[in-house]
């Protein structure tokens, strides 16, 4: 089971989830999706959906999954690679008014270059990204609890370098 989280902010994320029905469609993807798709105002019409989970189910939904799609929110992807799961991380884009700005696609790159995620920020990889995972093509690195700490030093050290 994929579980697929765009957490509760007041920008929806219709590129992700019409993304996730066409590679349902094309036959790309087989497994069963459960998405929170929060205020995202497109309705996917090939896998289940709720707006908004409760954090219990945020995390029952992470440890039921094989494959969890996280956008650029650090706490949601680490939640995931907590659980061991396997992780592809998306990015919302301020030119699609998904975010204020494109800072997502630097939490992606600090979690990516570490090799512990799988990132497909240009939502035109999101196919390569699951099937590189489903056919083990990459070996992503364990997460342990040093490398907590090393990759929120980097998005702390990203955002006093960009915003400060």
């Amino acid at each position: 089971m994929i579980f697929v989280t765009v957490g509760g902010r007041g920008y929806p994320f219709n590129r992700l989830f019409e993304k996730l029905d066409e590679l349902i469609d094309q036959g790309v993807i087989k497994e069963k999706i459960l998405a929170q798709i929060g205020t995202s105002t497109y309705l996917p019409k090939n896998y289940q959906y709720t707006d908004f989970v409760t954090q219990e189910e945020f995390a029952e939904r992470i440890n039921q999954a094989e494959i969890v799609i996280s956008h650029g929110a650090s706490g949601s992807i680490m939640k995931a690679l907590n659980a061991k799961k396997k992780v592809i991380v998306v990015a919302r884009l301020e030119k699609y008014g998904e975010h204020i700005d494109d800072h997502q696609v630097q939490i992606n790159e600090a979690f990516g270059a570490g090799n512990y995620v799988v990132s497909a920020s240009d939502l035109d990889t999101l196919g390569e990204a699951y099937l590189k995972i489903m056919n083990r093509e990459i070996s992503l690195k364990e997460w342990k609890n040093d490398d907590k700490v090393a990759v929120v030093n980097a998005i702390d050290n990203f955002i006093k370098e960009n915003w400060f």
